[in-house]
C-alpha cells in the first residue's frame, strides 16, 4: 500500500515569502490530517537557520508522522556554467537537508525554458548536473526524484522538461537506482498533453506521485499554453482544485500505478481553497488507495 503525505500548497507565500506562518504552525495543522508524512519545501524561510531542521524532525515525529519528501527547484538549465555550479552545490546542500529531516527523496528538475536554449543542449546541461548530484544522494541513501514540471512558482519560464518528448528523454539518459520520477498528472494538462499517455511510458520509473487536480477557471488549455509563455509564476486560467473533481482520471492513474507495483509516497498538493478541501482530497485518494490496493 503506498503511503501518504501532504504538502502545504495553500501556504506557500505566507511559508517562503511573508513569514506570516511558522513551519511549527504548520506541523500542528498538518499532524492532525490522514497522511503518514508531511512533504517538505526548501524555501521555508525558517530553514535557512540549519540549527531548526532537527528540531523540525523533531515536532514531525513526536506526533508519529515522517517527512519522507524534499521539494526543490535547482535551474540546470542557465547558459552560464558558474551558475550551474552553484546549482549543484545547492541541490546538494537540500540533499544534506533531506538528510537531516530524515527524509529519503529529495526533487530535481531540469531547469526553466529559455527562448535561445536548443533541446539537444538542454538535455546535455541538464543530464549533466544531475548526474554530478547522484552520487552525492546515493552516499545519503536518497534517491533524486525528477518531476515532470510545470514551473516553479518563482520562475519566469516554464520548465525545460516540460514536453513529454524531452522529460522521457532525459529520464532515459540517466539510468541509475537513485534517480527516478515524481508523477503529477496535473502537470501534462498544461504542456497539452495526455497524463495517461506520459504515466503510460515512465510508469516503470515512477517511485513517487504528487496527487492534484487542476480545472479551468475560464477558457482553454489553448488559451492557457498561449499564456504561460515567458510569464512569471503561474497563470490565473488553471488552478489548483480539490482532488477528483479535477480533469484527471484517478482510477486510470491508479490502475496503472497497481500494475507496475507501485508502492511509494502520494503526497497530496491541495488546499488552496481551506484546510476542509484538503481533508476531502485526502479523503478521496485515501478511498482510491483501498480500491485499487
Amino acid at each position: 500500500m503506498p503511503k501518504l503525505a501532504v504538502f502545504p500548497k495553500a501556504f506557500m507565500h505566507a511559508l517562503c515569502k511573508d513569514g506570516s506562518m511558522t513551519v511549527a504552525e504548520w506541523i500542528k495543522l498538518a499532524v492532525k490530517l490522514d497522511v503518514e508524512g508531511l512533504e517538505w519545501y526548501a524555501g521555508f524561510l525558517e530553514m535557512a537557520d540549519e540549527k531548526k531542521w532537527s528540531l523540525f524532525r523533531s515536532q514531525v515525529e513526536d506526533e508519529g508522522k515522517v517527512i519522507p519528501m524534499m521539494c526543490c527547484s535547482p535551474d540546470f538549465t542557465h547558459p552560464d556554467a558558474l551558475f550551474r555550479k552553484k546549482e549543484i552545490s545547492k541541490q546538494k546542500y537540500w540533499i544534506d537537508m533531506t538528510y537531516a529531516l530524515g527524509g529519503t527523496y529529495c526533487r530535481v528538475l531540469s531547469g526553466q525554458r529559455r527562448p535561445e536554449l536548443q533541446i539537444e543542449e538542454g538535455l546535455k546541461l541538464a543530464v549533466d548536473c544531475i548526474e554530478a548530484c547522484i552520487p552525492y544522494a546515493q552516499d545519503r541513501d536518497i534517491t533524486l526524484i525528477i518531476e515532470n514540471h510545470y514551473k516553479d512558482d518563482f520562475w519566469e519560464y516554464p520548465e525545460f522538461a516540460q514536453k513529454m518528448d524531452v522529460f522521457c528523454e532525459l529520464v532515459e539518459r540517466i539510468k541509475h537506482p537513485y534517480f527516478g520520477i515524481n508523477y503529477d498528472p496535473s502537470n501534462t494538462y498544461l504542456a497539452g498533453e495526455d497524463p495517461l499517455e506520459l504515466l503510460k511510458r515512465v510508469s516503470e520509473r515512477v517511485v513517487t506521485m504528487h496527487a492534484s487536480d487542476r480545472y479551468l477557471v475560464e477558457g482553454t488549455i489553448e488559451d492557457l499554453q498561449r499564456e504561460e509563455r515567458g510569464s512569471i509564476g503561474y497563470v490565473e486560467r488553471l488552478r489548483h482544485g480539490e482532488i477528483g473533481k479535477g480533469l484527471n482520471d484517478y482510477d486510470a492513474i491508479f490502475r496503472e500505478l497497481k500494475r507496475v507495483e507501485f508502492n511509494g509516497w502520494i503526497s497530496i498538493e491541495d488546499g488552496v481553497d481551506g484546510m476542509d478541501q484538503l481533508e476531502r482530497s485526502i479523503a478521496f485518494v485515501r478511498r482510491k488507495m483501498l480500491q485499487f490496493w
